[in-house]
């Protein structure tokens, strides 16, 4: 196996791991990061499927904790807003997308840290507007997980049932994305040994995600998280304006 994969799967089981720990997914992680190895619709299409696989584990982990009231007020607006999303990557260049996923994710990641300690307030409108938006968000960019994982603090969920509603919400949205993708032409065959990996990553990361919180502090570990996703997206950010300006 080339060198540049073996690292590719080492970062995608941290980014795993993390996902799982902070709630929001590891989509925030996985995206910049697998940008620095594939274009970016390509990231769009691996991101969706190994998704699937990764939010299934942690639906079979943390199985007994699901909200369905909050699965259904959230999810489906979620699931309605991602389609337009994706389909909408069509229709803009590679580059223009990965730029506007980097702002994204770095406008993101400051917001979440300063209203850390202010979560929404809990409202149907606030579940409406949420999913629609981390949606839309999570079709075009490829992460919306942030903007959901923040409407459900609202709610003041315990882990378990934080995680598990998250991982239905987003296996929703991920499938939804993931078809209109496909039938896009996004993926390309020799994807395939790379998806075989990633679904070993996503059980394995989501398992020792899950021992992690039973004994960490989830709150200061966020806040590490946010950090090192603020720096990885201000990364990737900088890579796509060096890579507009060379082109």
């Amino acid at each position: 196996m080339d060198i540049n994969y073996t690292l590719f799967f080492v970062l995608a089981f941290i980014a795993e791991v993390i996902g799982t720990v902070s709630g929001f997914g590891s989509s925030l992680l996985f995206v910049p990061m697998a940008s620095l190895f594939f274009d970016f619709k390509s990231v769009l299409v691996i991101t969706a499927l190994f998704h699937v696989f990764s939010n299934l584990s942690k639906i079979f982990l943390f199985r007994k904790g699901v909200d369905w009231k909050l699965v259904i007020q959230l999810g489906i607006p979620a699931v309605i807003s991602v389609s337009a999303g994706a389909l909408l990557t069509s229709f803009f260049a590679a580059e223009k997308l990965e730029l506007f996923m980097s702002v994204v994710l770095v406008l993101l990641s400051v917001f979440l840290i300063v209203r850390f300690d202010r979560p929404l307030q809990q409202r149907t409108g606030n579940l409406i507007s949420g999913g629609l938006i981390s949606g839309f968000i999570a079709g075009i960019a490829g992460s919306g997980g942030a903007i959901r994982g923040l409407v459900l603090t609202a709610f003041h969920l315990s882990k378990d049932v934080f995680i598990a509603t998250s991982a239905f919400i987003d296996l929703g949205v991920d499938v939804s994305r993931a078809i209109i993708y496909l039938g896009q032409g996004y993926f390309k065959p020799e994807f395939w040994p790379l998806i075989g990996g990633l679904i070993i990553i996503g059980i394995l990361g989501s398992y020792t995600g899950k021992k992690i919180l039973q004994i960490t502090s989830e709150k200061v570990f966020r806040y590490i998280v946010l950090l090192v996703i603020i720096g990885t997206s201000c990364f990737q950010l900088f890579q796509s304006l060096r890579d507009m300006s060379t082109s």
